[in-house]
């Protein structure tokens, strides 16, 4: 392990890593030194990240997921056990916004998507690679979520009402394996930053005037090298 690999040696599964700031922690996790095993659903856009990766000198591994279907997560978890023993670090950044409308009008099939992939995805993931995680010895979760899982606010329910189960769900694993196998668990609310989902959701912004996923990424290496406590939560300015 050098200073400036402080990851060398480690297995990290990054979700939602085909783009914005999935995509940003993937690069910075591999250039930290890690293998990192890429998951979303779009193939394409892995590739690009990979070849990314493969430029800095990084290593990766591209496994589609669907995170909509069942048994995804589990055939997943059932590849990454017969090449890996262990899962160092597993950063959940997939997530879907379903339209923003008030409460009354929400439409019930995205807000059926935004549950199961910002919340049953999450308890699958969780479940799935729990051994794993724990085999590490100093396995670390990284859940990313929005200040509107904790602070309600109009028009924003169907997407906040999951990120509010999606930090209740991770809060309570954390109080969990607290004392068993020295899993951690962090939960980091990235801010105003630059990606599709941001721009989804206010069309009108200027993009600049957002910080990019980069600096999220940033941060989230550097909080992977410090001895935060299981149930750590932390607002990206």
């Amino acid at each position: 392990m050098s200073e400036n690999r402080p990851l060398e040696g480690r297995v990290a599964l990054v979700t939602g890593a085909s783009e914005g700031i999935g995509a940003a922690t993937a690069l910075a996790l591999a250039k930290a030194g890690a293998h990192v095993v890429l998951t979303a659903r779009t193939v394409k856009k892995l590739e690009a990240v990979e070849d990314a990766i493969h430029a800095v000198g990084g290593t990766s591994t591209i496994a589609p997921v669907d995170l909509t279907e069942s048994e995804g997560v589990s055939r997943l978890a059932s590849a990454m056990a017969s090449r890996w023993d262990k899962l160092d670090v597993l950063v959940i950044s997939a997530a879907y916004l379903p339209t923003l409308t008030p409460v009354t009008q929400i439409d019930a099939k995205q807000f059926g998507q935004a549950v199961t992939i910002n919340l049953l995805a999450t308890q699958a993931l969780l479940a799935a690679f729990d051994p794993m995680l724990k085999r590490s010895g100093q396995g670390r979760v990284i859940g990313l979520t929005s200040s509107v899982g904790s602070n309600p606010r109009p028009f924003w329910a169907a997407y906040g009402a999951t990120k509010a189960a999606f930090e209740s769900l991770l809060e309570s694993y954390a109080q969990e394996v607290e004392k068993i196998g020295g899993v951690r668990v962090a939960l980091l609310d990235p801010g105003a930053t630059r990606t599709a989902m941001r721009a989804k959701a206010y069309p009108g912004e200027d993009p600049a005037t957002v910080k990019e996923p980069a600096v999220v990424a940033d941060r989230i290496v550097a909080l992977l090298a410090e001895d935060f406590p299981t149930g750590h939560r932390e607002r990206v300015g």
